[in-house]
């Protein structure tokens, strides 16, 4: 039961984190004020916030061991 609870969490978790970078992406590649050049940009910002993210958590998790 623990175990069913946790993996539930962090199903949860992930699941709320991919529905916000989508989110993010598609509201960039929808914007009208940007051109297409621009829409790409927008979402390699979104990416490389999203790398840098993951890389300060992993540079953390890392620190920790």
């Amino acid at each position: 039961m623990l175990i069913e609870a946790v993996v539930a969490e962090m199903s949860d978790g992930i699941e709320c984190a991919v529905n916000f970078w989508m989110t993010q992406i598609e509201e960039a590649l929808r914007d009208p004020r940007l051109t297409t050049l621009g829409r790409m940009n927008a979402v390699q910002e979104i990416v490389e916030q999203y790398r840098a993210t993951g890389e300060r958590k992993v540079g953390h998790d890392s620190d920790a061991a």
